[in-house]
């Protein structure tokens, strides 16, 4: 009976040693992506606006608020020296921030930061627009259930004449261009100016015209106009 009973004793000392000294865990290993990304996601010609989302938490990553910091050169972003510009988030772990202020068809450099932590893997560039140098806008006419007639007013907004000019568009539905006037097509959605209307002194303006079929007029619709 006593042997019986040692035996007892010692399985329980067994057991409360295993209590009592667990094993060593195992390190903590961060899942193969970046903790955050970002790219430009609209540019104008004073401003670029970055997003930005941030996929991680320390200590594989980061918590907001972030910090997007631009640059005039690679060498500055790469040393992180001479921001240009920056931008503070909230407490969102993704959204959109905007640097302005900036030079217009402009080459930048941007990084992110979080506190004192300094991102090393985002090193992106992005390009401010150019000035623009036309502007186009259309008015739609006279207009019935098989089409439309609208014109185009194109002016020179830049400080330069112009000696031609490209217009180009997005159709919302199925429309087709049926005829043209005082304007060469080039495209489905775009066109450039005649022989004789392509110089614009700056301030100075053309129009040109287009019967349009379609099933359904459009309503407002965005033109773009630049250089050819």
């Amino acid at each position: 009976m006593p042997y019986g009973f040692g035996l007892a004793l010692s399985s329980a000392v067994l057991v409360v040693a295993g209590l009592v000294s667990p094993s060593p865990s195992a390190p903590m290993t961060c899942p193969p992506v970046l903790p955050v990304s970002g790219a430009a996601s609209a540019v104008t010609p004073t401003s670029v606006t970055i997003s930005y989302s941030i996929f991680l938490s320390p200590p594989c990553g980061y918590d907001p608020p972030i910090t997007i910091a631009l640059f005039a050169s690679q060498a500055d972003a790469q040393q992180w020296t001479d921001p240009v510009g920056e931008a503070l988030s909230g407490p969102e772990r993704s959204g959109q921030l905007t640097i302005g202020g900036l030079t217009p068809d402009t080459q930048y450099w941007f990084r992110f930061a979080a506190g004192d932590h300094r991102d090393p893997y985002v090193f992106a560039s992005v390009r401010t627009a150019p000035v623009p140098v036309c502007s186009a806008t259309i008015q739609i006419g006279s207009a019935w259930g098989g089409g439309f007639v609208a014109t185009v007013s194109v002016r020179n907004v830049g400080t330069e004449a112009l000696e031609a000019w490209h217009v180009s568009w997005q159709w919302p539905g199925d429309e087709r261009i049926q005829a043209l006037w005082n304007a060469t097509a080039q495209g489905a959605a775009a066109v450039g100016n005649a022989s004789y209307n392509g110089e614009l002194a700056p301030g100075a303006s053309t129009t040109f015209g287009m019967l349009v079929a379609t099933s359904m007029p459009p309503g407002a619709m965005a033109l773009s106009c630049d250089r050819p």
